[in-house]
């Protein structure tokens, strides 16, 4: 269970999560506890948009750039990392703030995940090697209803599905039962939670910004710093990691890889909201209504007091 004070900020890819997490932790003496699949992984800090190396050394960050990047990485291991920081941070007085944008691991913090089995290095070895139509062939073969389950595209996941098939001896709508359906905001336990948001027209906006100026700072060099040979098949899902490598490679040119970084990146955070609006009921802060960053993190500081007051340091959240 999550300590009483924990504090989940959660939200879309450019919605502003990073800037009212530092000033949320500077409020309220808090650390920030990442909760991103992409910014886990080390290196490519530009093209997953960690936080700055000067916010990192002003607020003390967890889970962020911690994992090596040839490394798988799934919910069940976030959880069996994030809980110990969190109750070690509550510990010590401070104010736990996850923060970030893949729902996995906000539902597996809230109790909203089945424990399941933990990779298998020699079946993961086998599965890796095989092409993608052979996993899939061979999934539908022992689970024909998985593959209505799994989004074929994705790689990852079908050699997932396929390992809690080959390990469990159960179908794979077994093993998932108890992570069906939504997971209701906790109630009087404490903990404050906010889904932030802002205007279409605005978000895609600040994506756009934020791809052009990633490309401004060196993303390029950033990628081609990292070879193929050292991503694993997790990282390799890195949002503008594939565009970037065609672009090293001429095979696109920089406007093309731009402009499909902001596609890809756009669908992406239309996902990550039609998730949280399927699986969680947070409540929602707005930020498309406050041009002053002091207003939303004030709008912030209500919002928890209204759901359930506190005093931290003098401040009631």
């Amino acid at each position: 269970m999550l300590p009483a004070e924990t504090i989940l900020i959660a939200g879309p890819t450019g919605v502003g999560k990073t800037d009212l997490s530092l000033r949320l932790a500077g409020e309220l003496d808090g650390e920030i506890i990442g909760a991103d699949a992409f910014q886990i992984y080390a290196g490519l800090s530009l093209l997953t948009a960690k936080p700055s190396e000067a916010a990192r050394a002003l607020i003390p960050h967890h889970l962020i750039g911690s994992v090596d990047p040839s490394e798988a990485y799934d919910a069940g291991r976030y959880l069996r990392e994030a809980l110990p920081i969190i109750r070690d941070i509550a510990a010590r007085g401070k104010r736990p703030i996850v923060v970030g944008g893949t729902g996995l691991y906000f539902k597996a913090l809230l109790g909203g995940l089945q424990e399941l089995p933990a990779g298998d290095p020699a079946l993961r070895a086998e599965l890796q090697a095989l092409p993608l139509p052979e996993l899939i062939e061979r999934l539908e073969a022992l689970d024909p209803a998985a593959v209505r389950m799994v989004d074929l595209v994705n790689r990852r996941r079908v050699e997932r599905a396929l390992e809690i098939v080959l390990l469990t001896g159960m179908p794979l709508a077994v093993s998932r039962k108890e992570s069906q359906g939504p997971i209701p905001t906790p109630k009087g336990m404490g903990i404050r939670i906010l889904l932030l948001t802002r205007n279409r027209e605005e978000l895609n906006a600040r994506i756009e910004a934020h791809v052009q100026s990633m490309f401004h700072q060196g993303v390029e060099d950033e990628v081609a710093a990292l070879p193929d040979q050292d991503v694993g098949p997790t990282a390799s899902m890195t949002l503008g990691l594939r565009e970037i490598r065609s672009l090293l490679r001429h095979e696109i040119t920089r406007n093309e890889a731009i402009e499909a970084i902001c596609s890809s990146t756009r669908r992406y955070a239309k996902r990550q909201m039609t998730w949280f609006g399927r699986q969680h009921d947070f409540p929602k802060l707005n930020l498309s209504l406050f041009t002053d960053p002091e207003k939303s993190l004030a709008e912030a500081l209500w919002l928890f007091q209204s759901a359930a007051p506190t005093q931290v340091n003098g401040t009631a959240i």
